[in-house]
């Protein structure tokens, strides 16, 4: 959240604030009439700052909507000589892909799909 919008936040609780005051104010016996449009305006000002601060900002065109995953594969793995558990093609860095956390490789030949895992390195 943007320093505009807590700004906009903290001064519109204050209007209505106010502007409740105001209008409760009209009803006492020093009260005036005036105070209820007075409190109206203010409350709903301050109604109208809220509207404004809760609408979602433009997104920003372009790559503000592209996530970039970067994958630390587990062990000495070089991506040149990695081969298919199944069939034992050749698998390339475009064959693997996130899922729920975990490196997940794809096969382009076989279509078989399997977790990428760590073997021991004793």
């Amino acid at each position: 959240m943007g320093a505009g919008k807590i700004i906009a936040y903290i001064v519109a609780a204050i209007l209505i604030f106010f502007g409740v005051l105001f209008i409760w104010g009209a009803f006492s016996p020093q009260g005036e009439v005036g105070w209820i449009l007075i409190g109206a305006i203010s409350a709903g000002i301050g109604l109208v700052l809220i509207y404004f601060a809760s609408r979602k900002s433009a997104a920003p065109s372009g790559d503000a909507n592209n996530v970039t995953l970067k994958i630390d594969l587990p062990g000495n793995v070089s991506l040149d000589t990695m081969k298919c558990k199944s069939c034992g093609g050749t698998l390339s860095s475009e064959n693997i892909h996130m899922v729920a956390g975990a490196p997940v490789v794809t096969c382009p030949y076989c279509k078989t799909t399997y977790q990428l895992t760590e073997d021991p390195k004793w």
